[in-house]
């Protein structure tokens, strides 16, 4: 994998940003979060006046070999069936992006169909669909390395366009299967409290799902061992990536260090997106500095993932679709953050006298 050069934001001009929200004519504190919001995007940006130009969001598309266990209820031919479905504005993630002003981009990375010739659809695929971790890892080096470089070139493309905040969604029949098993190695968390309905399973789906994953886990058990604790180097924790990821997850694992290293913001959202971030955080501790948390689904497990990095969403609605769409909904408080910044008056100006 590529060595990204990922530094923490820089504090030096935290005093200055401070100063200016507390200067702005309204009680000290009295925006909450919105003020939190506002210092972190001022961080990454490092300016008292910040942009969100050129909003993106990366839909990425990926098949998984463990689907064959039946650990999902929805079969994969969804993930090709959506991802057209995208591609004629139909879904989801092209309501919240028309309705926020993002430009989407729909990734093929590794679904299990022929999309080349479909208009609207970027082709980058790796595979068709990864390979079954029951039996084997779902990728080799060579396949997690090009999938990394699919999601930094990504970010590159939409930086090149002016873009200075990100957002990722995943399509991926499946793909609760490997976010459970990485929650579990990552956050040091008994596996039957990471695994939940996913698209809908019930008692007995959650029942089988959790015996399939227990038994890929002993089965790589000899590989993981040295892997599973998160004191352990930056290259250990690629292992485990690799046996149980998807391409669509590791390109979004990719594309959220190489936005972290250009000095994007970067919209987390959802049970899947979560999971892929708190493995950039483990590989380079300094992208959380870039990434504002934006979503708690009802996906068993999500808030304590959440928990693991000490992220705290800015909403809980209740949503489970992916596609990132609790990212995109969660845009308006970011954008109000910043006008906030750039377009509130201050105490002097306004001929307010300042009372604290």
């Amino acid at each position: 994998m590529r060595n990204f050069n990922i530094q923490p934001t820089d504090k030096a001009l935290q005093t200055a940003i401070q100063a200016k929200i507390d200067n702005l004519n309204k009680p000290k504190g009295s925006l909450g979060r919105l003020e939190e919001v506002a210092m972190q995007v001022c961080l990454i940006q490092q300016t008292l006046e910040p942009s969100l130009a050129h909003p993106c969001h990366l839909l990425l598309g990926g098949d998984h070999g463990i689907e064959r266990e039946g650990v999902s209820v929805s079969p994969r031919e969804v993930t090709w069936q959506q991802m057209i479905n995208f591609t004629r504005g139909g879904g989801g993630v092209n309501m919240f992006c028309r309705q926020h002003g993002f430009q989407l981009r729909i990734v093929d990375v590794g679904v299990d169909y022929d999309l080349s010739s479909v208009s609207g659809i970027i082709d980058r695929k790796i595979a068709r669909g990864t390979r079954n971790f029951l039996y084997e890892p779902a990728m080799s080096e060579e396949e997690f390395n090009e999938a990394i470089e699919v999601g930094a070139h990504l970010v590159d493309d939409c930086i090149t366009e002016g873009c200075r905040i990100l957002s990722i969604g995943e399509m991926g029949i499946g793909n609760t299967s490997p976010s459970s098993i990485w929650m579990h190695l990552f956050g040091n968390i008994p596996l039957s409290d990471c695994i939940g309905a996913g698209a809908g399973l019930n008692n007995d789906g959650i029942r089988h799902k959790y015996e399939v994953l227990s038994e890929a886990l002993s089965r790589h058990q000899s590989s993981l061992t040295p892997h599973t604790s998160h004191l352990t180097p930056l290259t250990s924790h690629l292992t485990p990536l690799r046996i149980f990821g998807g391409f669509e997850m590791i390109a979004a694992i990719g594309a959220m260090l190489r936005a972290a290293e250009q000095h994007l913001v970067i919209l987390i959202d959802g049970f899947i997106m979560t999971a892929c971030a708190v493995a950039a955080i483990r590989l380079y501790p300094a992208s959380q500095d870039y990434m504002v948390f934006t979503h708690c689904g009802d996906e068993s497990g999500h808030k304590r993932m959440l928990d693991i990095v000490g992220a705290r969403p800015l909403l809980r609605l209740g949503l489970r679709l992916g596609e990132g769409t609790g990212a995109l909904c969660a845009f308006p408080i970011i954008d109000s953050a910043v006008r906030m910044m750039n377009e509130m008056n201050n105490f002097q100006n306004a001929k307010i006298t300042k009372y604290f």
